[in-house]
């Protein structure tokens, strides 16, 4: 199977991405919301715990949603899929220390590590699309820690929103290729 075939089932399964940033835009944004009116920890709590559903509810959206849930076994960028995907989980564990600091560091360093993890993305789907999409939630991690160090909530919001367009783009995109 040549590369440009690989990327091009990864597209089309997972529909640039659509469903997986939809999910993730959503544990953002209710995390979000508990930040800015329930509590950190409730916001945090939301957030890591969300992370362990991405994988099962994405495999359930594109169920419902009548497309397969998987790649062809001869695909190798499936391995790739996998080996990025355990990438964030593992970065996560810096989020200890660095809330630790300071509690208003968890969205903004979690948006650097995020934006970090959709960088491979580039190569998995062949959309250049996720550049940009990284490069918003490295650059905004980085200014909302920079910026607005008073605040909890804001990174939260900031990639929610990012990350619910990004997954309309992907789609559009998508879509158009069809």
């Amino acid at each position: 199977m040549l590369v440009k075939d690989a990327q091009r089932e990864v597209r089309t399964v997972f529909v640039g991405g659509f469903w997986g940033q939809l999910f993730c835009s959503a544990l953002w944004l209710v995390s979000a919301i508990l930040g800015t009116w329930v509590t950190p920890r409730a916001a945090i709590i939301e957030l890591v715990m969300g992370g362990f559903f991405i994988f099962p509810a994405v495999q359930l959206l594109l169920r419902l949603s009548g497309r397969p849930g998987s790649l062809k076994s001869e695909n190798p960028l499936g391995h790739l899929a996998m080996q990025i995907a355990f990438t964030l989980p593992i970065c996560m564990l810096l989020l200890v220390p660095i809330a630790g600091v300071s509690l208003n560091l968890f969205y903004p360093a979690f948006m650097i590590i995020l934006g970090a993890h959709y960088l491979p993305f580039t190569f998995l789907y062949g959309m250049r699309m996720f550049i940009p999409l990284s490069a918003i939630l490295v650059g905004c991690g980085a200014a909302i820690a920079h910026y607005f160090p008073g605040s909890f909530s804001l990174g939260g919001w900031v990639a929610g929103v990012t990350l619910f367009v990004f997954a309309w783009i992907g789609r559009r995109l998508v879509q158009s290729e069809i």
